[in-house]
């Protein structure tokens, strides 16, 4: 598998994040170079190994872009228009990409750095220091956690599509990696199901022994339960997903800006912000061709190649300020166009999961399940404080619909959107929820290598 070829020393050597300032020599190396598992031989090993984790994760292949890019690709209907140049990007825009995709080929095996140095540090965490030991564990379950949930979101058809203990997902790694084994490298994919259970497994256990507050950019236990709420909403279990909803907004000390557009292209996490990826200068996914304000802020910032198409505009009622967080501006490729506001600059802080999404996760999840709301918040009230800050009128009544359209505008161009779709059976466009070109393939490299590993319907 490609997964061996650089599974060996990215995510170790990555020792690019602030709170990995104290980085060991030993791992302090070019990404050319190997580190492997036996090398990790003290605390301060493995925390540096953890911060790679955490680089990883704003890589562009991760949060740092395609997470959230190619998701509003897939995703994109009449929202969003690719005017770029990039043949993979387009592919995907047009839904057209196939199984040599460049984009699913690095996006999974960025997936595949990340948890296996996810599982060095579970690996290694008896050299950790004791006193440390319960919250270094919690936050390398939380990036495995979060990192299979995004794999089976993009390489296998929804929980919502039923079959989950047949549909093949991504194969599950839970050692360390230090040399070729043929009995884990050419292991078949695990099924829906079983991929589901080791992230409501790593999330849970992770919950339950992260602090309540940490340092940006790293996991707390209200992370964790964010990311919770929306596996709990992807398998219809709502009063579980209302209830960590609840627990984050309850519990968390989270508060919405005053503004919508402060809740982006800040410096530092807002208040709002209950997970979010790092960006600077040194530390970053906003280069000339990647990052996701490269790709969605027009130049001279960005490349512009995501414009906000007009009839999108149209779901927003005037006064919100949300429509009119936007600007215009051109392309590259030199097309004048439309942008948000959202990711108008680059090296900012990328926001992950906002506490507006878990207001809108309760009260949608509350809906579903009838009965007195969890913590006390009718979802007309709930809809309505999302609203309120957008200066945008008050509902006198919600619908399912209502709640579902409210947070299609409020989450637009974070990627939400085609999770949504899928979730819940809608169309997109013309094409049902579980049409095989809405979900990535598995990359051909892999399966060149691996005869066991199965490849998506479509490709």
């Amino acid at each position: 598998m490609k997964l061996r070829k650089y599974i060996l020393h990215a995510s170790l050597a990555a020792c690019t994040l602030a709170l990995a300032s104290g980085c060991n020599k030993k791992l302090d190396v070019l990404p050319s170079q190997e580190v492997t598992p036996g090398q990790i031989t003290t605390s301060e090993d493995v925390k540096a190994v953890l911060a790679g984790c955490y680089a990883s994760l704003q890589h562009a292949n991760a949060f740092g872009e395609r997470y959230l890019v190619v998701a509003d690709l897939l995703g994109r209907d009449n929202a969003i228009n690719f005017v770029g140049t990039f043949a993979a990007y387009r592919a995907i825009s047009v839904k057209q990409q196939d199984r040599n995709s460049s984009i699913a080929e690095d996006m999974w095996a960025r997936a595949y750095i990340t948890i296996a140095g996810a599982n060095t540090v579970l690996d290694k965490i008896g050299v950790v220091n004791k006193d440390e030991q319960k919250v270094v564990t919690a936050e390398a379950r939380f990036i495995r956690g979060i990192t299979y949930f995004e794999l089976v979101n993009f390489y296998a058809q929804p929980w919502s599509a039923g079959n989950t203990t047949a549909n093949d997902a991504v194969p599950i790694v839970l050692e360390p990696i230090s040399s070729y084994d043929p009995t884990r490298d050419k292991r078949p994919r695990a099924k829906v199901s079983e991929v589901y259970k080791l992230v409501i497994d790593d999330l849970t256990a992770a919950l339950n022994d992260l602090p309540e507050s940490n340092e940006n950019a790293r996991a707390t236990k209200y992370a964790a339960e964010a990311f919770l709420a929306r596996v709990y909403m992807n398998q219809g279990r709502y009063a579980e997903a209302a209830a960590a909803a609840n627990d984050v907004i309850a519990k968390g000390g989270f508060v919405l800006v005053t503004s919508v557009d402060k809740a982006f292209n800040n410096n530092t996490n807002s208040t709002e912000d209950i997970f979010a990826i790092q960006q600077n200068k040194q530390s970053n996914a906003g280069t000339t061709d990647n990052g996701v304000a490269t790709f969605y802020s027009a130049k001279p910032v960005g490349r512009g190649d995501l414009q906000i198409m007009a009839d999108w505009l149209n779901n927003y009622e005037d006064g919100d300020d949300r429509k009119a967080f936007v600007y215009e501006g051109t392309s590259i490729s030199g097309i004048d166009g439309t942008y948000t506001g959202k990711w108008k600059q680059q090296y900012k802080v990328v926001p992950v999961v906002r506490l507006s999404e878990m207001v809108l996760t309760r009260a949608e999840a509350n809906f579903r399940s009838g009965g007195a709301p969890v913590g006390g918040v009718t979802p007309l009230a709930d809809v309505n404080a999302v609203r309120a800050r957008a200066h945008a009128g008050d509902l006198s009544v919600v619908t399912a619909d209502d709640i579902i359209s409210e947070r299609f505008r409020e989450l637009a161009f974070e990627g939400d959107r085609l999770w949504t779709i899928k979730r819940l059976k809608l169309k997109l466009g013309s094409r049902d929820y579980n049409d095989p070109i809405l979900v990535l393939p598995v990359p051909q490299t892999e399966r060149d290598v691996n005869p066991n590993m199965t490849q998506n319907t479509g490709y």
